[in-house]
């Protein structure tokens, strides 16, 4: 039994935006059409007894996910410890385990961190060209790794003019930087409301338990898409924001619904709009002024598209090491 090990560095090589955009894209309509298997992911404290004080160091998750007709069904293996920077970890690790579907037969092993990072950023890429104003300016409020994959997923998608990155940290110049880097325009600010003033589409990628830009600084016909809160006690979003969108649009309306977003906000599933709606055609906005929201909590029906395309694209180029099981 031959395994293909697929590491960061490989995937790296392998990875082109535009294309996986449209891996994603179809991804989404898949989902929002039924047409996949996506258990709900369990998670579990990992580490009791190794720490002196007792508390658990880490989380553990698995995300299985299948979309019918695929050659693979796929499972993300994930931990999170919060810790990691201090030891120079990634605070997320993941792998993916990819086996035939027709015979369960585990045919590659491949980093995760890179995948993970890249479908997420195709949401805020394709939110941006189904939703949003081109050319497009873009304002950021977080500068770690997914604050780069979002602006340039979206620079991928969309005419992007400007990127004004801002995070309370010394971080948003180095990020500014490595955008620039990549040939993306983009200067690190001062404050949120710098960030977000006149942007065409918002970003929010933070860690954060309260608002982190105020909902007056919007402007008329802004695209907001909040790829941080993930659970009840996250929150990035004032309610103010979602007063001023007569529609919001989630990956996962049912699992959107129960982050601090829309806790906050009173907002339950069915205030929430799936964002496949609007990638099989049907109008996002009704016009040019309308404030619009996007959350996005992850699927890992994402993972699982985004790793078959990963894989084929592996075998087809000889990439990765190959082990017999």
């Amino acid at each position: 039994m031959c395994v293909r090990v697929i590491s960061g560095e490989d995937v790296a090589s392998l990875l082109d935006l535009p294309d996986l955009l449209e891996v994603v894209a179809s991804a989404l309509r898949s989902q929002g059409r039924g047409a996949v298997e996506r258990p709900d992911r369990p998670h579990y404290p990992i580490g009791a007894g190794l720490a002196a004080d007792g508390k658990p160091p880490g989380t553990g998750l698995v995300m299985p996910a299948y979309i019918h007709g695929n050659r693979f069904t796929v499972t993300k293996l994930a931990t999170v410890h919060e810790d990691n920077p201090d030891r120079g970890l990634p605070t997320v690790q993941a792998q993916l385990l990819l086996q035939e579907a027709a015979t369960g037969t585990p045919v590659a092993l491949m980093a995760g961190e890179d995948v993970t990072n890249a479908r997420t950023g195709c949401i805020g890429g394709l939110a941006a060209r189904h939703l949003a104003h081109e050319p497009v300016t873009l304002g950021v409020v977080g500068a770690g790794a997914q604050a780069r994959w979002q602006a340039r997923a979206i620079a991928a998608a969309t005419d992007l003019d400007t990127v004004r990155v801002y995070s309370p940290s010394g971080s948003r110049a180095a990020c500014a930087s490595d955008l620039r880097e990549t040939g993306i325009d983009a200067r690190a600010v001062d404050s949120a409301r710098a960030a977000v003033a006149d942007a065409d589409v918002v970003v929010t990628a933070t860690t954060a338990r309260e608002p982190v830009f105020p909902a007056d600084a919007l402007a008329a016909g802004t695209v907001v898409v909040a790829i941080g809160a993930y659970t009840a006690e996250m929150q990035e979003l004032a309610p103010g924001a979602f007063e001023r969108a007569p529609r919001a649009f989630a990956d996962v309306p049912a699992a959107v619904a129960e982050t601090g977003d829309a806790l906050a906000a009173g907002l339950d599933a069915d205030d929430f709009e799936a964002l496949s709606t609007v990638l099989e055609g049907e109008p996002g906005r009704e016009g040019p002024a309308e404030i619009l929201v996007v959350c996005s909590v992850g699927t890992a029906v994402l993972d699982a598209a985004a790793a078959e395309h990963l894989f084929e694209r592996a075998e087809g180029q000889a990439v990765g090491t190959v082990v017999d099981l």
